[in-house]
């Protein structure tokens, strides 16, 4: 099965905003793609959404298009970060967070690349307050490491992949 990857677009249509898009128009809707299609991004295709329209990407091969991060909680807080024998990255965030949604790539990216030398996760801190409080997180997204069960690191914000790798390169054996 063919994964999908949304793309940000911009539709524009003869009919004014109040009104519903039309469903057949003599011309299609102008769609200006923002980033222009990822080289994996084979087809693409309308998809009628409540504000306007949405133009779906379907990747090449089945390709994964991110991968997702597990998730930690209070109840496996323990045996996943603390118990750990290889160092944790934690993304402390939430779901509303915008720079949560665009840091959260990168750290699935990062995770895959250190498979076997760093243990990657998410934390929910609007369903786990007890743990941001604990670690003093005030700004989201915040990136922790840890190492042993103790905090080594933190890197604030949505930063650059780059930065990242330098947080997480002082506390893995190896890369």
């Amino acid at each position: 099965m063919a994964s999908r990857l949304a793309v940000a677009v911009s539709v524009s249509a003869a009919a004014p905003a109040s009104s519903p898009p039309p469903v057949a128009a003599a011309s299609p809707p102008r769609v200006a793609l923002r980033r222009g299609l990822p080289p994996t991004c084979r087809a693409l295709r309308a998809r009628p959404r409540s504000r306007g329209a949405a133009v779906v990407c379907q990747a090449q091969g089945g390709q994964d298009t991110a991968i997702q991060v597990p998730d930690v909680s209070k109840s496996t807080w323990q045996s996943l970060v603390v118990e750990s024998e290889l160092p944790v990255l934690v993304e402390f965030w939430a779901s509303w967070c915008g720079p949560c949604k665009m840091i959260d790539p990168i750290v699935g990216k990062l995770s895959k690349e250190y498979e076997g030398k760093l243990k990657c996760y998410k934390l929910n801190t609007d369903e786990n307050p007890d743990i941001a409080t604990q670690f003093g997180i005030r700004s989201i997204p915040t990136m922790m490491i840890f190492k042993n069960g103790e905090k080594k690191d933190a890197v604030i914000g949505a930063v650059p992949e780059s930065t990242l790798i330098t947080c997480i390169e002082k506390y893995v054996d190896g890369r």
